[in-house]
């Protein structure tokens, strides 16, 4: 009777059965997710990093247009951040 509630218990995932003594060897080997992504991450291209910038500024200009009332009723911040995405964009060329 114990077998079969042990077993069901183990099966649903509600009792951890305890790790082999070779397993936890295997698990101390494996890299982990930090150093995963440490070796494969790139620095931000030119294109990347001047979107960051536009994006800070619009942030500050959608910022102080909220708290003056500025901005249209209804307006949105992906709709503004379109908008003045291509001013700046533009302002650029």
């Amino acid at each position: 009777m114990y077998k079969v509630i042990f077993a069901t218990l183990l099966a649903a995932g509600l009792l951890a059965a305890p790790l082999p003594y070779n397993c936890s060897a295997a698990l101390a080997q494996q890299p982990s997710v930090s150093e995963k992504t440490a070796k494969t991450k790139k620095e931000p291209s030119a294109g990347q990093l001047a979107a960051r910038e536009r994006q800070k500024k619009c942030a500050a200009e959608w910022k102080e247009a909220n708290t003056a009332g500025k901005t249209e009723k209804g307006a949105t911040w992906p709709k503004f951040w379109s908008d003045c995405n291509k001013r700046l964009k533009a302002a650029a060329k």
